[in-house]
């Protein structure tokens, strides 16, 4: 390929450039204690600054210890979680990725097992390890499932507390060093509660219609837009649809994109599902790039900057999508887990520095003195 692809072209967002279109997709760890990142962080989310991404970006950090998936679960509810956090943001801004994080309440959904624990309702072998439960939060008192806690539905006052931890999570993620900071409003967690009419059966302000059901994403949205400088951009991350009957669907996903844009939110992060289930929709058939048409109609219709996610399994594939104009930023989560130099294989796919000019300069003088070794070598001909 002579020219360069539009994978590998910067892309301008308020004052941040990002080196290329490739982001890692926020991927909680549960490795987190008392909320505070440490070696395991830096180490796993260091690599893909390394291998070629960028713009990495740090799990969903909870903004108060009850908005925690898990006991895992990293957190911005205290100053004293910044530093650990800016030794991460640091290494990756000097590896010339941006650094990013994604700040979240897990509503409903808090207070759950580790994944390799079950993934389900804590239980008396979750006790054992000290993994106690908490009270939980929502916009109704409505149960993921059978077994799971019952959340309290959230007064008005709550609802306001939970706002301004938005906000003052956000800050100190630019404290930490993050030069893009993403709201999680996808997968069941509370803002998507919010949003969706099978979770919030509201009467109030905070409920009933789509716009009341739209008000607490948009007054988080706000706090965090407030609380971030204006060069720096800010992410949405949504379940474009739930993928169950009378639930959140495209119709509003465009309506709330539009919102979000018109308060300051620059990229819109197109995933889906969650709700009551798995962290995506059950009723899709979940081939390569099924969520990228839920990007390029928020992207048409809302006229909003748009990142796509789901089973991106390649530099050609990344392209595709790019060219096509489904959307302006590619995410890659677990092809990255199976291969944190994603990045650097979509450039060699592509044909594209055939030098391994944008690999570490540790590396890449190594990779390129081999490449043209084997080139000389009798076997190439």
């Amino acid at each position: 390929m002579t020219h360069m692809p539009l994978l590998f072209t910067p892309l301008t967002l308020r004052g941040v450039k990002l080196p290329n279109r490739i982001v890692l997709a926020p991927m909680c760890q549960y490795s987190a204690r008392d909320g505070f990142a440490d070696d395991w962080h830096l180490v796993h989310l260091g690599r893909y600054a390394m291998g070629g991404f960028g713009c990495v970006m740090a799990e969903a950090t909870a903004i108060c210890p009850e908005g925690r998936i898990t006991h895992g679960d990293l957190g911005l509810w205290s100053d004293a979680q910044i530093q650990p956090l800016r030794r991460v943001a640091d290494f990756i801004r000097a590896q010339g990725a941006a650094p990013a994080i994604q700040i979240a309440h897990a509503g409903r959904k808090a207070s759950m097992q580790k994944p390799w624990h079950g993934n389900g309702p804590l239980a008396e072998s979750d006790f054992a390890r000290g993994d106690t439960p908490w009270r939980i939060v929502a916009p109704s008192a409505i149960a993921v499932d059978a077994g799971y806690i019952q959340p309290d539905e959230l007064t008005v006052d709550a609802i306001q507390a939970l706002i301004a931890g938005y906000g003052a999570a956000t800050a100190r993620a630019d404290a930490a060093g993050f030069d893009v900071v993403e709201a999680h409003g996808a997968h069941g967690y509370l803002i998507a509660s919010f949003l969706s009419p099978i979770t919030n059966r509201r009467s109030d302000a905070y409920g009933g219609d789509r716009a009341g059901r739209m008000r607490f994403a948009l007054e988080a949205a706000t706090a965090m837009r407030a609380a971030l400088p204006s060069q720096k951009p800010l992410f949405f991350r949504l379940s474009s649809v739930d993928g169950a009957e009378g639930g959140w669907d495209m119709a509003d996903t465009v309506a709330l994109s539009g919102a979000l844009k018109a308060l300051g939110v620059d990229v819109i992060d197109c995933s889906s599902g969650g709700l009551t289930g798995s962290s995506t929709t059950r009723n899709s058939s979940r081939g390569p790039g099924y969520q990228a048409p839920y990007a390029r109609q928020t992207r048409e219709e809302a006229h909003v900057p748009t990142m796509a996610v789901g089973l991106i399994l390649d530099g050609p594939q990344a392209e595709a999508l790019l060219q096509g104009g489904y959307c302006d930023l590619i995410a890659i989560g677990r092809e990255a887990l199976a291969n944190p130099h994603w990045g650097h294989d979509a450039a060699k796919a592509l044909d594209y520095d055939r030098e391994f000019s944008r690999w570490p300069e540790q590396s890449g003088w190594w990779l390129d003195k081999r490449a043209k070794a084997m080139a000389r070598s009798p076997a190439a001909e």
